[in-house]
């Protein structure tokens, strides 16, 4: 199957366009290098463009010859969309339905979308399941809520095959250490911490240790990048006609901040020093998935299990490229 990867060039995209070849399809990439890197994309298969730009979209879907389409081209950090959410409602909300109305015209009616669990906002309960509230607490997560709803009215009137997938905390590198994670600025904990064994930073800030959690500290479920993409996969081969799947992609296993940064340290090595800073509004105590649906839906359950795994595959990449793409 052809496929057109939008977001391609960046973190979760790049290893999705891996997965896909490995499976046998042919992945394409569309992506306006805003956050994604050239070097991120397999020779020959990038397409520049802007999902703003209604014939950006058109030339990507005819030249690439799509059939299907991953979608994870978002604009992703939550205390700008908090500062600037027009920014994020026009690229989120408004480009995400430039690419849906040029597959409608092309009846291009396979489409996989990167959601969030910041769907969920402060959940009544965890671990989190696809029934519980949608009450986003950001602009970010209205966007892709907003999204989700656009696509189910989509799936039942034109016929769309979705998969709306809402992940947890991405974290870790591909295994062959040729593509990781390259933010800037970075605001996920595991390289941020990594900076820190790579001295990069001087400490990494803790913000709150007075959670009503067992240390104290925020806890999330970690779920590697690769495991991801092969839930993308499996999504998309399953895909029917005028069907819409919404699962949850997690572990199931809750690792706090400080749990993390003591993974960090066992693996790297490093002291890695840390302080203790206010808590960030808006940040749930704790975030786990039950991703039950998605295993017996998808027939796909994470190969990475433990924090330790994860991290282990982050440092690899981290300390092969202290410096990201730059460095290749």
């Amino acid at each position: 199957m052809k496929v057109l990867v939008v977001g391609g060039a960046g973190y979760i995209g790049s290893h999705a366009v891996r997965a896909l070849e490995d499976a046998g399809h042919e992945a394409w990439v569309f992506d306006n290098l805003y956050q994604g890197h050239t070097r991120a994309v397999p020779k020959g298969r990038l397409i520049v463009g802007d999902l703003l730009e209604r014939s950006d979209i058109d030339e990507a879907l005819d030249q690439s010859g799509a059939e299907a389409v991953m979608h994870f081209a978002a604009l992703a950090l939550v205390g700008e969309s908090v500062t600037d959410p027009a920014k994020y409602y026009a690229n989120n909300v408004v480009g995400t339905l430039n690419l849906l109305d040029a597959m409608r015209a092309r009846d291009i009616w396979k489409f996989v979308f990167s959601s969030t669990c910041a769907t969920y906002g402060v959940p009544d309960k965890v671990p989190i399941d696809e029934t519980e509230k949608q009450l986003p607490i950001n602009p970010y997560g209205d966007t892709k809520l907003a999204i989700e709803k656009a696509l189910e009215a989509y799936s039942h009137a034109y016929g769309f095959g979705v998969a709306a997938l809402r992940y947890f905390n991405a974290a870790g590198s591909h295994h062959s250490g040729e593509i990781g994670e390259d933010h800037d600025p970075e605001s996920h904990l595991i390289p941020i911490i990594l900076q820190v064994a790579l001295g990069q930073r001087e400490r990494v800030t803790v913000y709150g240790d007075d959670y009503p959690t067992p240390d104290g500290t925020c806890i999330r479920d970690y779920i590697h990048v690769e495991d991801l993409s092969d839930a993308h996969v499996a999504a998309l081969e399953r895909l029917k006609r005028g069907e819409m799947m919404k699962l949850n992609l997690g572990t199931g296993n809750g690792f706090s901040v400080k749990e993390v940064i003591d993974a960090c340290r066992k693996v790297t090595g490093h002291e890695i020093p840390t302080a203790i800073g206010e808590r960030r509004p808006g940040d749930p105590a704790e975030l786990v998935a039950n991703s039950a649906k998605a295993f017996e839906t998808l027939d796909w359950k994470p190969k990475y299990t433990s924090v330790d795994q994860v991290v282990e595959s982050a440092w690899r990449w981290h300390k092969a490229h202290p410096n990201g793409y730059e460095d290749k």
